[in-house]
């Protein structure tokens, strides 16, 4: 079996370490919230290391180019975040370890391994842009998309993405950037990064007032440069495979269309998958292939194929790993499968006839909206 794209897999044992203490999902121990038999936030290492493990175990990694990335450097990490944020962040962690902004628990060694995690997204970029890789996959963790310049948000301690974009930016790889963020809570800390600027498009598909509850709406365009520049798709729960492929057609693909960017990434999250925890979606397995598929015609078109993924959120640890494989199978163009299992019942789970007729009319009005602005 032959891959007919040289796939990168970015990843390293030292992400899978990070910790943010006892939790129940995200309630704080204590009082009358009892530990779960398996304590700690949702964000935990199992999705990710299950999903590394059942590629190994289909041979999908055979397929792939397995390797690791440089810790971004201070200089890296400076382009996005504030000096201040940065060495309380540090000494937090040299310290024994703490929290700086709003559930974002980390241990001793927490800098170093959000560090490393933006190198891993970072890596992924640089050897796309310089052509050592078609396409790649950053199986980072901790996550970055919620992480705002200068406080750190839901489980993001660092912003991944943006990072990976001013290094490659400085190094002179590339000048549009476009963030694709399919990660069911609104990508706000990558909003925030480039909010005002009109080289890098983001474009946000998430559950309506989830997390954040206070951001993520049709109307937040950008500002002064940047008007226009921000995308928002803000889709009611219940949402299934149909209601996603219809956003990406209506909206995702148009807009980058216009945009012309020299690279896409898509900030991965499988957390609008139908287990979730923290979501009401009712995406599968194939919506995340047919989605992956889709921006990979679309990089093709638009950019030579450059296309680079980097892990967000999903915290099924039991579904998560089927569509990760199913991404990276696609990504990859391999034959090595996972079948999903639970592909059979989930059909017959998804939104009725009405319902995706509602949501159609819903990203229609948005796409009138948001398209309408140049």
């Amino acid at each position: 079996m032959t891959a007919t794209r040289r796939t990168g897999f970015y990843f390293d044992e030292l992400c899978f370490w990070h910790g943010g203490g006892q939790y129940a999902l995200t309630l704080p121990l204590g009082g009358y919230v009892q530990p779960l038999a398996a304590g700690g936030l949702p964000e935990n290492p199992e999705t990710k290391r299950r999903m590394k493990n059942l590629m190994e175990v289909s041979g999908l990694t055979k397929d792939l180019v397995m390797t690791g990335a440089e810790t971004a450097t201070w200089e890296d990490l400076a382009r996005v975040h504030p000096e201040v944020f940065l060495t309380k962040f540090k000494e937090t962690s040299d310290a024994g370890g703490g929290e700086l902004g709003l559930r974002t628990p980390f241990l001793k060694g927490g800098f170093e391994i959000a560090a490393l995690s933006a190198g891993l997204a970072k890596g992924a970029l640089m050897a796309v842009l310089k052509g050592e890789l078609d396409n790649a996959y950053a199986l980072s963790r901790p996550p970055g998309h919620h992480c705002l310049p200068e406080w750190p948000n839901g489980f993001c301690l660092l912003n991944n993405i943006g990072i990976a974009i001013e290094a490659a930016k400085a190094a002179g790889l590339a000048q549009r950037f476009a963030v694709v963020d399919w990660d069911v809570h609104h990508g706000n800390g990558t909003e925030a990064v480039f909010y005002d600027r009109d080289d890098v498009l983001t474009i946000s598909l998430h559950q309506e007032r989830n997390y954040p509850v206070d951001t993520g709406f049709v109307e937040h365009r950008g500002k002064g440069a940047g008007e226009g520049y921000n995308i928002n798709i803000p889709l009611p729960p219940g949402v299934g495979h149909v209601g996603y492929l219809e956003a990406m057609d209506q909206i995702v693909i148009p807009a980058l269309e216009r945009f012309k960017p020299d690279v896409i990434i898509v900030a991965c999250g499988f957390d609008a998958g139908a287990f979730d925890p923290l979501a009401r979606m009712l995406c599968t397995a194939e919506t995340f292939r047919a989605m992956t598929s889709r921006m990979l015609e679309t990089a093709q078109k638009l950019c030579g194929g450059k296309l680079v993924l980097v892990h967000e959120g999903g915290y099924s640890e039991a579904y998560v790993p089927f569509c990760g494989h199913v991404v990276v199978q696609e990504l990859a163009g391999s034959d090595r499968s996972a079948p999903d299992p639970m592909a059979a019942i989930l059909a017959q789970r998804q939104p009725s006839a009405r319902f995706d007729q509602f949501v159609s009319e819903l990203i229609s009005e948005m796409a009138e909206s948001v398209m309408a602005v140049p």
